[in-house]
């Protein structure tokens, strides 16, 4: 699936300096840096996006 031509949807969560860009895409969810569009993007299964989440909100990746 080509995604050059997606709307991409920044989190109300993000911080000014911590931004996080993502799109839902049909079975996946893509996310980049909002700081580097043109950079790496990456696209994980509705599974695995869901996952990442519960660990983000569960703490797991805390400083």
């Amino acid at each position: 699936m080509d995604i050059s031509l997606v709307t991409w949807r920044k989190s109300s969560y993000s911080a000014e300096y911590n931004c996080v860009e993502a799109v839902s895409l049909p079975g996946a969810v893509a996310v980049r840096d909002s700081k580097d569009p043109g950079g790496p993007k990456f696209v994980l299964s509705g599974a695995a996006w869901r996952s990442l989440n519960q660990r983000i909100k569960g703490g797991r990746y805390d400083l």
